[in-house]
C-alpha cells in the first residue's frame, strides 16, 4: 500500500512546530527533494501545526498528531488534532478569514498550504477535531535518472 509510513504525536506546543517541520523533512528526505520542494513542504506542516495549536485547542493543550507516507515519489502527511474543530470549512479555506483578528494573525493558513501543496483536504467535526491531509508529487530530477540508469546496467 504505501512504500514508507511514519508516526508522530506531541503536546500541542508552540515549542513542538519546528520539531514537526524537521521530523516531516527528515521523512521526506529518503526521495530526494529539492530544496524548494523541502522548503515548500516545511511551511505547509508549519501552518497546519499551528492551526492545530492556535484554532484547534486554543489555549488548552492536546495531542497533534502527523502520519507521513510515501506512495512512489509521492509524499502525503496528514496532521490532526482532537480539538473544537471548524464550523464552516469552506469559509475557514477563504484567504484572510481568520476567527482569531485580535491576535494578528493573518488568516492565510490554508491559502498557504494549498500553495505550496498539489492537493489539500479538510475534514473537521464540530467538538471532535480537524485533520489536513496534504500531497506532493517529488519530481524526480536529472542526475536521480542518470543514477537507476546506471544502477540498472544502463548507461554508464
Amino acid at each position: 500500500m504505501y512504500d514508507n509510513e511514519m508516526k508522530l504525536e506531541f503536546i500541542s506546543k508552540s515549542s513542538n512546530e519546528s520539531f514537526a517541520r524537521i521530523a516531516v523533512a527528515a521523512f521526506v528526505s529518503q526521495l530526494d527533494p529539492t530544496i524548494e520542494e523541502l522548503a515548500d513542504i516545511k511551511t505547509a506542516v508549519s501552518e497546519a501545526v499551528t492551526n492545530c495549536i492556535i484554532h484547534g485547542y486554543e489555549d488548552n493543550e492536546g495531542i497533534i498528531k502527523i502520519k507521513g507516507r510515501i506512495i512512489k515519489n509521492i509524499i502525503e502527511i496528514e496532521i490532526s488534532d482532537t480539538g473544537k474543530g471548524i464550523e464552516n470549512v469552506e469559509l475557514a479555506r477563504k484567504p484572510l478569514y481568520t476567527t482569531k483578528a485580535n491576535l494578528e494573525r493573518s488568516g492565510m493558513g490554508f491559502t498557504i498550504m494549498e500553495s505550496f501543496m498539489d492537493d489539500v483536504e479538510i475534514d473537521s467535526v464540530l467538538g471532535l477535531g480537524t485533520k489536513v491531509i496534504m500531497r506532493k508529487k517529488i519530481k524526480k530530477h536529472l542526475v536521480n535518472l542518470e543514477e537507476e540508469l546506471v544502477s540498472m546496467g544502463g548507461v554508464g
